[in-house]
C-alpha cells in the first residue's frame, strides 16, 4: 500500500468535516438573520400602529402633551436602531411610553368606550404578543448558533471562517420595573 494514501484520506475526511461544519454554520447564521428580520417586522408593525393610537387618545386627552412627545421620541429611536442592543433599548422605551399612554386612557371613560380605541388597543396587544414571540425565536436561534460555534470541532475553525458569537435581545434592567400610574389627577 502506498504511504501517501493515508495522509490524503485524512485530509479529504477533514475537508468534508469542515465543509459540513461550515454549511451548518451558514444555515444557523442565516436562521439568526431571519429571526432578527421577524423581530424587526413586528417592531415596525407596532411602530406603525402607534400614531393611530396616539391620535385617538389625543382626541380625548388633548392636555396630556408630555406623554405624546415621549411616545413619538421612543418610536423614532426604535425606527433608527441599528444593532440588537439599540433595538432592545428602544423597544423598552416604546413599551414604557405605551404603558403610560394606555394608563392615561383610564382617566377618560368615554375613550375606553370608543370602538376605534378598543380596536387599536386590541391590535396593539396582539402585536405585543407577536413581538414577544419574535424576540423569543430570535434568542433561541442565537443560542443554537452560539452553541454550535463554541462546540468542538467547530470551535477550531469557526472564528477563522468569520463566524462570531451573536448578541441576544435583552431587556434593560429598568424595564423590569412596573410603571407607576396615578389616577388621583382628573382631567
Amino acid at each position: 500500500m502506498k504511504k501517501w494514501l493515508i495522509p490524503v484520506a485524512i485530509v479529504v475526511v477533514l475537508g468534508f468535516v469542515m465543509m459540513s461544519g461550515y454549511n451548518s454554520l451558514v444555515n444557523l447564521s442565516e436562521g439568526v438573520n431571519g429571526k432578527w428580520s421577524q423581530v424587526n417586522t413586528q417592531l415596525q408593525r407596532r411602530a406603525d400602529l402607534i400614531p393611530n393610537l396616539v391620535e385617538t387618545v389625543k382626541g380625548y386627552a388633548s392636555h396630556e402633551q408630555e406623554i405624546f412627545t415621549q411616545v413619538a421620541e421612543a418610536r423614532a429611536k426604535l425606527a433608527g436602531s441599528a444593532t440588537v442592543g439599540e433595538a432592545a433599548q428602544a423597544d423598552q422605551a416604546v413599551t414604557s411610553a405605551l404603558g403610560r399612554l394606555l394608563a392615561i386612557s383610564e382617566n377618560y371613560p368615554q375613550l375606553k368606550a370608543d370602538a376605534n380605541f378598543r380596536a387599536l388597543q386590541d391590535e396593539l396587544a396582539g402585536t405585543e404578543n407577536r413581538v414577544a414571540v419574535a424576540r423569543k425565536d430570535y434568542n433561541e436561534a442565537v443560542q443554537s448558533y452560539n452553541a454550535k460555534i463554541r462546540k468542538i470541532p467547530t470551535a477550531f475553525y469557526a472564528g477563522i471562517l468569520g463566524f462570531q458569537p451573536r448578541e441576544y435581545f435583552q431587556i434593560a434592567e429598568e424595564a423590569k420595573n412596573v410603571p407607576q400610574v396615578d389616577f388621583n389627577t382628573k382631567p
